[in-house]
C-alpha cells in the first residue's frame, strides 16, 4: 500500500456526503463549495469553511444551533489539519482539538484517529509539549500549591461569613453501594466519602507536572479567565495545556485567575482517562453517567453559588477545596436570576452579601465542609452548592441522571 494519507472509508464518506447534503438544504452553499475544494487539497478553501462554520456557531446561543454545523465545524477542521499535518503539526492538533471541543458527534472518530496520527508523528520525530521551562524542572514547588492554606485559621479568613460554624456535611470512610444508596442517595442528602479513589493513578501521576506536560501540553484547551462566570470581566479563551500550567505556576496568577472548569478533558484527551474510574456510587438508582467533567485550577478559584439538575459525584483529586450547600427546599431564599440563561444561578456573592438587597440569605442554613485530597462529595440534583479552591486543585466530578425523581426519606 503507498504510503501518505489513509484513504477514506466508505462508510466516513457517505457521513460527508449526507452531511454536505444537509448543509446545503440549511442554505450552506458556500460552506458546501469551500469543503469540496478542500477535499482537493486546496487550504484557502479549508480554511474558509472553517471560518464559515464558526460564524454559525456564535450565530445564537448554543442550544439553537443545529447539529448540522457542528459536524460542518468538525468536517472543516479534518480538512484543515489535514492539510497542515505536513509542516505544521501544531497548528493541525489545534484544528483537530477545536474539532473535538466545538464540534458535533458525527466525526468524533475520524477527530480522535487523526489526533492518534499527529501525536504518534510527534513522537516518531520528536518533541514535546510547548516546553514548561523552569516549570517541569522544579516538581517540589508545583507540589507546593497543592498544601496551601492548610492552617484552619487562615482558611477561615477567605471564606464567606459565618464557614465552618454551622452544620458540617457528614463524613464517611468508604461504605458500600448499598449504604450509599439507603443512607443518602434515597434520602438526597449530602455526603463525603474519604478514602474511595486513592487507588486511582491520578492521585500519584498529576503531582509531577512532567506527566501533564508529556500527555497533554500541546493540546488545546478552554479556560475561564476572571473571577467566576457571573462577574463582567469574565472571559473564554483557548489556550494550550502547558500554557495553562504556566499561568497556574505564575506568582500573579491570582490577578489572572484561569480556571479549567466544567470541560470534558477526559473525552477529549484519552491518556489522562486512563487515570481515573467511575466510582461504583455512580450506580445508584440504575442511572447512567451522563458528565464527566473535569475542574482544575490555582487556589482562589471561586464557583459562585448555584444548582445543577443531576446526581453529582464530586471528586477531589489532588489540592482541597471548600463546599456550602442548601437544599432545594430554601431556593427563594437565595435569590436565583430571573433570566433563563442564569436561572440556576443565585445572585447573591456569598463573599460579599448585600444585606439590603438580599436580606434573607445570611440568616438561611446551609451544611459545609473541606472536600481534602481523596475525597468523594456527593451532591444531590438541585442542592445550591458553592465552591473555593484552597490551594491547587485537580478535581473530577460525574454527573449522572436516574428514574428516581423525589426523596424516598421521611
Amino acid at each position: 500500500m503507498a504510503t501518505g494519507e489513509p484513504q477514506q472509508a466508505p462508510a466516513g464518506g457517505e457521513k460527508r456526503a449526507v452531511l454536505l447534503r444537509k448543509i446545503t438544504e440549511e442554505g450552506g452553499f458556500a460552506f458546501v463549495a469551500s469543503a469540496e475544494k478542500a477535499a482537493t487539497g486546496d487550504l484557502r478553501a479549508a480554511e474558509a469553511a472553517r471560518e464559515m462554520a464558526w460564524e454559525q456557531l456564535h450565530s445564537g446561543p448554543r442550544s439553537e444551533v443545529g447539529h448540522a454545523w457542528r459536524d460542518a465545524y468538525a468536517l472543516a477542521c479534518l480538512h484543515v489539519a489535514s492539510l497542515r499535518a505536513a509542516d505544521d503539526r501544531h497548528g493541525a492538533l489545534r484544528a483537530l482539538d477545536m474539532g473535538l471541543i466545538m464540534g458535533g458527534d458525527l466525526l468524533r472518530a475520524e477527530l480522535e484517529e487523526a489526533i492518534a496520527r499527529v501525536l504518534a508523528d510527534r513522537s516518531r520525530f520528536g518533541g514535546g509539549g510547548d516546553g514548561m521551562g523552569q516549570i517541569g524542572g522544579d516538581v517540589e514547588k508545583w507540589n507546593e500549591g497543592f498544601t496551601r492554606n492548610r492552617d484552619l485559621a487562615d482558611v477561615v479568613k477567605v471564606l464567606p461569613v459565618k464557614s465552618l460554624s454551622c452544620k458540617q456535611i457528614e463524613r464517611r470512610s468508604c461504605i458500600s453501594l448499598e449504604a450509599f444508596i439507603s443512607d443518602y442517595f434515597l434520602c438526597e442528602s449530602p455526603v463525603i466519602l474519604c478514602g474511595c479513589i486513592d487507588h486511582w493513578p491520578a492521585r500519584t501521576k498529576w503531582k509531577d507536572i512532567r506527566y501533564l506536560e508529556r500527555i497533554a501540553g500541546d493540546r488545546t484547551v478552554p479556560v475561564e479567565v476572571g473571577k467566576n462566570y457571573v462577574c463582567s470581566e469574565w472571559k473564554q479563551e483557548l489556550i494550550t495545556f502547558s500554557q495553562f500550567l504556566e499561568r497556574m505556576w505564575s506568582p500573579d496568577c491570582s490577578a489572572n485567575l484561569t480556571y479549567l472548569a466544567q470541560h470534558q478533558l477526559f473525552d477529549q484527551i484519552k491518556e489522562l482517562r486512563e487515570d481515573i474510574m467511575v466510582p461504583e456510587y455512580c450506580n445508584a438508582g440504575g442511572g447512567e453517567l451522563q458528565t464527566l467533567n473535569a475542574w482544575f485550577g490555582p487556589h482562589g478559584t471561586v464557583t459562585p453559588l448555584h444548582h445543577d439538575p443531576q446526581h453529582n459525584l464530586f471528586a477531589q483529586v489532588l489540592g482541597r477545596k471548600y463546599f456550602r450547600l442548601y437544599p432545594a427546599s430554601i431556593s427563594n431564599d437565595l435569590y436565583p436570576h430571573t433570566e433563563s440563561m442564569l436561572s440556576n444561578t443565585s445572585q447573591v456573592d456569598l463573599d460579599n452579601i448585600d444585606m439590603n438587597e438580599f436580606p434573607r440569605t445570611l440568616d438561611t442554613e446551609f451544611m459545609d465542609g473541606i472536600l481534602e485530597e481523596g475525597d468523594l462529595l456527593y451532591i444531590p440534583p438541585k442542592w445550591w452548592h458553592y465552591v473555593r479552591s484552597l490551594s491547587t486543585s485537580f478535581s473530577v466530578s460525574f454527573w449522572w441522571r436516574t428514574s428516581i425523581l423525589s426523596s424516598q426519606c421521611s
